[in-house]
């Protein structure tokens, strides 16, 4: 194997920085009524994984080890093992009681429904909420005096911060 001066000074400055490299490559993306969150954790297994929610923050542990036996020689050891973490801070418009992990393929996968109180839904003229789609209410006409007053109709919805 050739000698890389670059690699040798990388090593250098995570020793000097304390700072290893240890971090989650992640994606998030809402997926109609969910957050869908992807984390990659090559050569982890199931088991070296803790996912612990607590208020509304989301922690994520790993553990890697490496695969070398006693007696190996090593030649080449640029992966990092140890602890990795990482903490999302979940928006109030998600619903963390139903969050749903799976691992697969070195992918850690995290649904995160929205809750219901923080989904769109229709409201009638005349008061009170409906559960069908927009499209189903056109039939449905109000009086004058039926009208609400037009500066209180506000909407508002926070983003989520995964």
């Amino acid at each position: 194997m050739r000698f890389d001066p670059f690699r040798e000074l990388d090593r250098l400055a995570e020793r000097v920085t304390g700072s290893s490299g240890r971090t989650m490559a992640m994606e998030a993306v809402r997926r109609g009524d969910e957050f869908l969150v992807q984390l990659d954790l090559p050569g982890v297994r199931e088991e070296d994984v803790d996912i612990t929610v607590e208020r509304n923050v989301l922690s994520i542990h790993a553990r890697r080890e490496p695969v070398r036996e006693e007696g190996d020689e090593v030649v080449v050891d640029e992966r990092a093992y140890g602890e990795f973490s990482r903490q999302l801070y979940l928006g109030e418009n998600l619903d963390p009681d139903h969050l749903e992990a799976q691992l697969s393929d070195g992918v850690l996968t995290l649904r995160i429904p929205i809750s219901e109180s923080s989904k769109p839904r229709r409201v009638r003229i005349g008061g009170g909420t409906e559960e069908e789609s927009p499209g189903d209410a056109q039939t449905q006409q109000a009086t004058p005096g039926d009208a609400p007053d037009s500066g209180t109709g506000k909407s508002s919805q926070q983003p989520a911060n995964v």
